[in-house]
């Protein structure tokens, strides 16, 4: 992502988000990315509704059952498939869960995940790719083609965290509708992905997070 063109762009095309890149600084999205496309999806079904501390455990001891000698490492689909249920469920996995993860190995496996075509591949096929997993959705979709595929022109209308920034940025009463966020993101355009980056950062500084 050209982070410098995104910046000129967005400050040119709407006056609050000049504002909020002012309030946030740099864009830093990158240092979230993560590049092993099968890893964070499995983390992606790891992380669903679990606070991040808590999920993050849960991720360091599933790695564990498949590194050696104290150290971590996501396992590919076959070794998921092969490993007892028991003892991938003694890491803390719902029965849910596992199943989930399961599913995405199994069509890891044999194809149905197109992993290694997604870079050739559009925003729009890679959601209808991805969300024929059990337990991946349009957001997790999303999030994916944001931080593990770089993609340079997603809105996330579906997550929270977006709709209550655009509430505050945009001196909003209520969360805004679908609708409105993609007329209001219209010229945002080809750099959503860097904007909504910057309506998170500016959230999240709004209420004290780091």
């Amino acid at each position: 992502m050209n982070h410098s063109a995104a910046v000129r762009h967005l400050k040119k095309s709407d006056p609050v988000m000049r504002r909020l890149i002012a309030t946030v600084g740099p864009c830093r999205i990158e240092d979230e990315c993560s590049t092993n496309e099968f890893g964070t999806l499995v983390d992606a079904i790891i992380y669903q509704q679990l606070s991040y501390k808590a999920a993050q455990t849960i991720s360091r001891r599933f790695q564990s059952l498949f590194g050696r000698n104290g150290a971590g490492r996501m396992p590919r689909p076959e070794e998921i498939l092969r490993t007892p249920r028991r003892k991938l469920r003694s890491v803390g996995l719902s029965r849910q869960k596992l199943g989930y993860m399961r599913d995405l190995a199994a069509k890891a496996a044999d194809g149905t995940l197109h992993l290694r075509r997604f870079a050739s591949m559009t925003d729009d096929e890679v959601i209808a790719n991805v969300t024929q997993v059990k337990g991946i959705g349009r957001w997790t979709a999303e999030m994916f083609l944001i931080f593990c595929l770089r993609r340079p022109d997603v809105l996330p209308v579906d997550d929270l965290g977006i709709q209550y920034a655009f509430q505050h940025a945009y001196g909003l009463r209520k969360l805004p509708s679908e609708a409105w966020m993609r007329r209001t993101a219209e010229p945002w355009r080809p750099w959503r992905t860097v904007a909504s980056w910057y309506l998170w950062r500016a959230r999240r500084k709004e209420i004290g997070a780091k």
